[in-house]
């Protein structure tokens, strides 16, 4: 049985026991992990991660060991290298996996760094165990000079059932699209839901990472904001903000315009977890990853239940 997104159980640490310091869960295993992305199928845990190929993690006692199951893409997909030409290798950034209409779709994204050349790709299965991924071709594509980066890519069922994406990185912030349900294209206008004012923060700071989960009246957009993937030199944060419709607008805590604040401060890590983002939200738990002090700045996973207090989540 296919269980949509619902994202528990699952931790850091290289290979034992990690830290409460966040309010994370305790995991083992092989855990390392950028941009984690987890769904559960049937009796079986799988992480989804930024990598080779896209790395994949995978459980089968309720996350006290993870292993890592062989990665969706061996070699580069045809249309790869049209879309992206610098592209190096199968490095493949940001999936994101969910389940709809009794299907899995995974979407992707390639890039280079500080390139807005980028695409969100699509690969599509019965179910995650087969392990049999068709690659459906480019969902998105951007370029330079357009309004948005088509990376990191999250898909989100509004509470009508109707499948959004969410998108973007750097440039002018987080956008979302509605996507055809027949074909997962997008269609219709995109909006512009997360940004950072340009005038206290660059391009290159501004947000990225969207991740959407529904609560009580809302829709909660989690982002992350400032440097990434620079290990125990990496200044990421994430940041949240709200709103009553799926495509905006989105507001933070102090009532201000997410388009111009990005969202308030939610998880700025510790003296031990650096740089925590790249999250993933669903099912009122929060993943995401952080960059070990006690182990040279390796990324690892961080999961934590999200509690609820005045309309906002806690961990």
């Amino acid at each position: 049985m296919l269980v949509n997104k619902l994202k528990t159980s699952v931790f850091l640490l290289s290979s034992l026991l990690a830290s409460k310091a966040l309010g994370a869960w305790q995991m083992g295993g092989d855990i390392l992990c950028h941009d984690p992305s987890i769904i559960q199928e049937g009796d079986r845990w799988y992480t989804f991660c930024t990598g080779e190929g896209i790395q994949v993690l995978t459980t089968g006692d309720g996350g006290d060991t993870w292993v890592r199951a062989p990665q969706i893409f061996l070699n580069k997909v045809g249309w790869w290298s049209s879309a992206v030409p610098g592209q190096s290798g199968i490095d493949v950034w940001a999936p994101d996996v969910e389940v709809f209409n009794n299907r899995v779709y995974l979407f992707y994204s390639i890039s280079t760094f500080g390139s807005q050349v980028s695409a969100i790709g699509l690969a599509t299965a019965s179910s995650i165990g087969a392990g049999s991924w068709t690659d459906e071709g480019a969902v998105l594509t951007s370029t330079t000079g357009d309004a948005y980066n088509a990376i990191d890519p999250n898909m989100v069922i509004d509470q009508s059932g109707k499948p959004w994406l969410a998108f973007g990185s750097f440039w002018t912030g987080l956008k979302i699209v509605a996507l055809d349900p027949s074909t997962m294209r997008p269609t219709g206008d995109i909006y512009s839901i997360a940004a950072l004012n340009p005038i206290i923060y660059t391009s290159t700071l501004n947000g990225k990472a969207a991740s959407i989960t529904y609560h009580d009246g809302y829709y909660y957009l989690f982002a992350s904001i400032d440097k990434c993937c620079s290990g125990l030199s990496s200044t990421y944060k994430i940041v949240i903000s709200r709103s009553q419709n799926i495509n905006g607008p989105y507001v933070d805590k102090d009532g201000n315009s997410a388009l111009e604040t990005g969202g308030s401060l939610f998880d700025v890590g510790n003296e031990r977890w650096i740089g925590p983002g790249g999250e993933d939200v669903s099912n009122g738990v929060l993943a995401r990853h952080a960059y070990d002090a006690d182990d040279n700045g390796v990324a690892k996973l961080l999961v934590s239940p999200l509690n609820w207090a005045n309309g906002w989540p806690t961990y």
